[in-house]
């Protein structure tokens, strides 16, 4: 009887085993980053490049145009002297909230990462309005904060000095809005980057604090000379993510100074003209994609020229 000799073991090809890689890594890989790389590209790159061909054609109430404009809508949106303003709205929006975010974010990171006791307490309290929607914390300002009426807070605050109430989101002269906005934005954000500015003050070698104090350098010297050369990086990275911020802005403008879902009075900044320009009646999606590039380019510019001003990438001496 002829004895039963078993098959050898299947073995996969070269090109199988380079693909799965050592101990299936690349397999495993693919699994767990393949749903979000899908995701990227359906629901970032797809619609991003879409836009762009939508700014080269007349595209009233459709998305699949067939009438080719060429350079015409990003010549239309140039010309326009609402999206012009609107970019400078940004401009007026960006001289006022990068530096004050930045001091209080540095501000705050200085204090906590001084404090003695409840260090991890005090981190998360200042952290904890970074995960508040901008449309909650928007609507808490309006109606709460800063209403108009002399029930408000600020206007009670107000009224303990015997100042009368300020319709705060009405007046253009003097434009308290700003203030509004401003602090609403600071409210929100200024956590976020004092973790970051905290995260670079615990890579300061303490040593570096000793041998000033021997030095007799204290208070404004230390941060000076020594703290704020050493949050170089750090300071950049912040200014630039502030800056790009602030060019997004839209919440805070829109549910703030827009009554009713109307088009906002002033003080519209690109996206909210975007926004009524592609999604209001007219619907036109032609323009609102050549606006969109433009603003895109113009964040882009803007960020490397900040990025080479400040150094950024540059190699430490």
């Amino acid at each position: 009887m002829t004895a039963l000799i078993p098959s050898p073991p299947h073995r996969p090809g070269r090109i199988t085993t380079r693909l799965r890689g050592r101990y299936d890594r690349n397999l495993w890989f693919a699994i767990f980053v393949g749903p979000f790389v899908l995701g990227l590209v359906v629901f970032v790159y797809v619609p991003i490049l879409w836009s762009i061909w939508l700014s080269f054609f007349d595209a009233h109430n459709t998305v699949t145009p067939t009438d080719f404009v060429g350079l015409g809508n990003y010549l239309d949106m140039l010309k326009d002297a609402a999206f012009r303003s609107s970019l400078l709205t940004f401009i007026v929006f960006a001289l006022f909230i990068v530096p004050t975010t930045f001091v209080a974010s540095l501000g705050l990171a200085l204090l906590v990462n001084r404090a003695r006791f409840a260090k991890t307490f005090f981190r998360s309290v200042f952290f904890l309005p970074t995960a508040c929607s901008y449309v909650v914390a928007s609507l808490i300002w309006k109606l709460s904060i800063f209403s108009g009426v002399r029930f408000g807070l600020m206007n009670t605050v107000l009224g303990w000095f015997g100042i009368d109430p300020i319709a705060w989101l009405s007046l253009t002269q003097p434009p308290w809005y700003w203030l509004v906005i401003v602090t609403a934005r600071m409210w929100l954000q200024a956590g976020f980057y004092m973790i970051l500015f905290l995260a670079g003050l615990q890579r300061i070698s303490p040593s570096l604090y000793e041998a000033a104090a021997i030095d007799g350098a204290t208070g404004w010297k230390v941060l000076r000379f020594l703290t704020l050369p050493q949050l170089r990086a750090t300071s950049t990275a912040v200014l630039l993510l502030l800056l790009i911020n602030a060019f997004q802005a839209f919440d805070e403008f829109y549910n703030l100074l827009s009554s009713s879902g109307q088009y906002p009075p002033y003080a519209r900044p690109p996206l909210v003209y975007l926004y009524y320009a592609a999604l209001g009646q007219g619907q036109d999606f032609g323009h609102g994609s050549a606006g969109a590039v433009i603003l895109t380019l113009q964040i882009a510019l803007v960020a490397l020229g900040q990025g080479r001003f400040l150094g950024l990438g540059r190699r430490e001496d």
